[in-house]
């Protein structure tokens, strides 16, 4: 930035007040997580499982927004936990489809419960329309910068 540009102003920059508020999600949701052994991570690839039983370890690195080498080390944790399992061959080609054990869920049903009060929280000053419009406009800025602009006519 030369002299002479102006800076981003971060009181009102929106870039800067989503990152301040992830940070502080970020912060809250350890806080209740740490206590029950649980990392974000953690909690994420059980909730995706949970969601959606079979992911692959791409599937679940993608989903927690980590890398498959940091997925699969939490993965080998999880299987020795007795929280999550997987067949030792792959049934078709190399990908090992994981799934909750009857502990993992038990674990997760208690993690749920603290994540979702962090996030009602959150937005307890919004009325069900603002928070309803807030998921609009975030849906928004993530399409804007994930999917490839429209070709010009």
């Amino acid at each position: 930035m030369s002299q002479g540009e102006p800076g981003v102003e971060l009181d009102t920059s929106l870039g800067y007040m989503l990152k301040a508020a992830a940070s502080a999600l970020h912060a809250a949701m350890e806080a209740v997580l740490r206590p029950l052994g649980m990392t974000i991570t953690h909690y994420a690839c059980l909730e995706l499982l949970a969601q959606r039983p079979g992911l692959s370890n791409s599937e679940l690195a993608r989903g927690a927004f980590v890398t498959r080498q940091s997925m699969n080390v939490l993965l080998q944790a999880l299987e020795r936990q007795g929280l999550v399992a997987r067949p030792a061959q792959a049934p078709v080609g190399r990908v090992l489809p994981t799934e909750l054990t009857a502990r993992g869920r038990g674990q997760l049903k208690v993690a749920s419960a603290a994540v979702r009060r962090v996030e009602q929280d959150m937005l307890a000053n919004l009325d069900t329309g603002e928070q309803d419009q807030m998921r609009r406009l975030l849906t928004a800025c993530i399409t804007a910068l994930t999917e490839p602009p429209a070709p010009a006519t």
